[in-house]
């Protein structure tokens, strides 16, 4: 095959895009995981949580 290397060169990269894109909104959810976490523990509320429930029976 004589276009080899640009083909593998070509999935090569769009592997490495999708991954990036992957790792990078696993982190950011942990990110915002955190920053509820910490909202949550200084008294601040979800609007959409409805009162009287939990935080383990809405997941």
């Amino acid at each position: 095959m004589t276009h080899a290397f640009y083909v593998i060169g070509s999935y090569l990269a769009a592997a490495g895009i999708c991954l990036g894109l992957i790792v990078w909104t696993w982190l950011d959810g942990r990110a915002r995981q955190a920053e509820l976490r910490a909202l949550e523990s200084q008294g601040v509320r979800r609007r959409s949580a409805t009162v009287g429930t939990t935080e383990a029976s809405s997941q």
